[in-house]
């Protein structure tokens, strides 16, 4: 039985991390791809998240584990930083995300909703026409 390789449109992980961050941004979907050619998306927030990104990993590579924290949600998942653990932060809280290779291209804040789903109960008195009506024991 063979060991199924995953892969990121056609090349493997090994792959992508060779590659520049040019020939990465040609493989990412449009939006990304817009995104990431632009030089204001280079602010100096996301370069010095970028900047602690690559300390973690070089971190990571020495066998130390380190959590990046981060409030940037619109961040795209880079091959290069598929290991690391980051915490987003969805308004309330941060929430620990594992990066792997399918996540790679993805902006952070799929990973972290900021919204919870809404899940209703029975209704309460009053809700109704025919609630009125019964008494509070």
């Amino acid at each position: 039985m063979s060991k199924r390789i995953t892969t990121y449109r056609g090349k493997t992980l090994k792959e992508l991390q060779q590659m520049s961050l040019d020939e990465v941004v040609e493989l990412l979907p449009a939006r990304q791809r817009r995104s990431l050619k632009r030089p204001q998306y280079w602010n100096h927030e996301r370069k010095k998240l970028l900047k602690d990104l690559r300390e973690a990993k070089k971190a990571m590579e020495k066998g130390q584990q380190v959590v990046v924290r981060t409030h940037l949600r619109d961040f795209i998942v880079l091959p290069e930083f598929v290991g690391l653990t980051v915490e987003i932060h969805n308004g309330k809280e941060f929430v620990p995300v594992e990066l792997t290779l399918d996540k790679v291209g993805d902006y952070f804040a799929e990973f972290a909703h900021s919204r919870k789903v809404v899940k209703h109960s029975a209704p309460g008195i009053g809700a109704t026409r025919s609630s009125m009506f019964v008494p509070l024991k």
